[in-house]
């Protein structure tokens, strides 16, 4: 596949988000003419912020991992992630409570962990967790290069990328396992099973339903768990600087309503935008949700099909408040009574959970709770809680009503754990299903594309290249999946493999990115 018959040497990005913005970098350093238009005010997609009570709040993703991802991004321009920016690296992971306050804390260093678990549960837990977590390096390990940071692979080319030589590796990955099955494998105790079968979530999956393989996000979290000094919207905002200070242009404001193709509707063009403008490009990358590509191109271009189960859904509320009771960390989780009626509720019956589990983020604290500044008298602290919900934002509008039962629920979670948090509900922002949808069109409120629901879920991403010349995709719904650093993954593989098209067709290219992302050659890294 090659690229369009525009002008050459002009790609235009569809969205500033995480996969869009990595991409620009990769591409302005490469020598193309790169242009990114969104219709949101600034960058950062799902990367975002919100004003309440008068201060500003991350209302987006709260966590940095992964942080290699970023550094082999920035080589290429010379710099550094922690040059760039304020970071703090986490020593405690996570707090979590349970029913009547049971606390535990995970912590960057697994021998901490380690204790910590058998001080709550036991010795035997303890050694459970040990062999969780070097079977989750191990799973890590063999997915890292073979699958995570590369094209999207299927069941054959993964087998061939890890060692068809290898059976035991390969069944080591335990696709066709759920995590809620695994982790019985490990822990007797039904709240460890709750507390990183949590990590399903972290895609918009079900433990119940999820492939054992998510293991792996144990091994990330221990590898390294940053707090972005203003938040992570300064991760992207940052970024965008360092792109347009090498020649990318940014639209902020504007919306793309049409990929444009040719006569022949096999290249593309350019793209149309509300504001009438035509911006003529041998390549678009669309960094949106699959699910709303079909919007921007006719029927006959076969766009990606809908997927198959769409990921969680959340209600986020920010709000000045003030917490009574149990210690808070940065990153708090109160779990509620009944983890299986609770995903029960989202999926099956398409409604909020009467008793959800409940995740705070307090941006101002560090990780282990202390305050970083005082708040004003009479104020309060920035907190952030989210519960999952029903990715039905696209037929349902949440009524005030709904919404004021949803701040109760959690509420009444968060008193039946140990904690009181006092806040003025009119002060609060707050994102229902609806909301997203809007935000991101296409979705329903899904926040991160299609369920990992099963052991071929992750094969059935859309890949980087998209359904007509010149056109690639990337972004959280498509390969290699969810989340900050892996959106930023897929931005990069999409970047290469049109670089990559390029060269095929004798395009005079750079063939290689000094310094670039996994400081390999651009064209050798996408024909692995």
């Amino acid at each position: 596949m090659g690229v369009g018959t525009g002008t050459d040497d002009a790609v235009v990005i569809v969205g500033a988000g995480m996969g869009g913005l990595a991409a620009a970098l990769l591409l302005v350093h490469a020598g193309y003419r790169v242009t990114v238009v969104d219709m949101a005010a600034g960058p950062g997609g799902k990367v975002r912020q919100v004003a309440a009570g008068g201060r500003l709040f991350d209302a987006g993703p709260t966590v940095l991992t992964m942080k290699w991802v970023f550094d082999e991004l920035l080589a290429g321009f010379g710099t550094t992630l922690e040059t760039e920016l304020r970071l703090t690296r986490c020593e405690v992971l996570a707090r979590h409570y349970w029913q009547g306050g049971q606390q535990l804390d995970l912590f960057t260093d697994p021998a901490r962990t380690r204790d910590a678990i058998g001080d709550f549960a036991g010795v035997q837990a303890a050694a459970g967790f040990s062999r969780f977590a070097a079977d989750a390096a191990r799973i890590y390990r063999l997915l890292e290069r073979s699958f995570i940071d590369a094209p999207r692979p299927n069941p054959l080319s993964l087998s061939a990328r890890i060692g068809l030589h290898r059976p035991a590796a390969l069944m080591a990955l335990r696709p066709y396992t759920t995590l809620w099955s695994a982790l019985s494998g490990y822990f007797t105790d039904p709240r460890l099973r709750q507390l990183f079968g949590r990590y399903a979530t972290y895609c918009g999956s079900s433990p119940f339903l999820a492939p054992a393989t998510l293991m792996l996000v144990a091994h990330v979290e221990q590898a390294g768990v940053w707090i972005v000094d203003g938040g992570m919207a300064a991760l992207a905002r940052r970024l965008t600087a360092l792109a347009q200070a090498a020649g990318v242009e940014f639209r902020f404001g504007e919306r793309v309503v049409c990929i444009d193709r040719d006569r022949s509707d096999r290249s593309v063009i350019g793209v149309t935008t509300d504001q009438q403008q035509h911006l003529r490009a041998g390549a678009v990358i669309y960094n949106g949700d699959a699910a709303a590509l079909g919007a921007m191109l006719s029927p006959a271009a076969s766009p990606p099909r809908r997927p198959l189960e769409r990921s969680l859904s959340a209600l986020v509320a920010c709000g000045l408040a003030k917490p009574d009771g149990v210690a808070l960390a940065h990153h708090t989780v109160f779990f509620s009574d009944d983890y299986a009626a609770e995903f029960d509720a989202i999926r099956r019956h398409r409604r909020p959970p009467a008793d959800p589990t409940v995740y705070l983020c307090a941006q101002d604290r560090s990780d282990r709770g202390d305050l970083a500044d005082l708040p004003a008298p009479g104020t309060g602290e920035r907190v952030y809680s989210l519960m999952n919900m029903p990715a039905d934002g696209d037929g349902h509008a949440y009524s005030q009503s709904e919404i004021d039962q949803c701040l109760s629920s959690m509420q009444r979670r968060l008193a039946a754990n140990g904690l009181t948090l006092t806040y003025d509900r009119r002060l609060l922002s707050v994102t229902a299903p609806d909301w997203f949808h809007r935000l991101y069109p296409g979705t329903g409120g899904a926040l991160y594309g299609m369920a990992s629901h099963g052991a071929m879920a992750s094969f059935r991403r859309p890949s980087a290249a998209g359904p007509i010349r010149g056109l690639y995709l990337a972004g959280g719904s498509v390969h290699p999946g969810p989340g900050v650093p892996m959106a930023a993954l897929s931005g990069k593989i999409a970047a290469e493999r049109l670089m990559a098209d390029r060269a095929l067709i004798g395009r005079s290219r750079p063939a290689a990115i000094t310094g670039g992302m996994s400081m390999r050659s651009a064209i050798a890294d996408t024909t692995r």
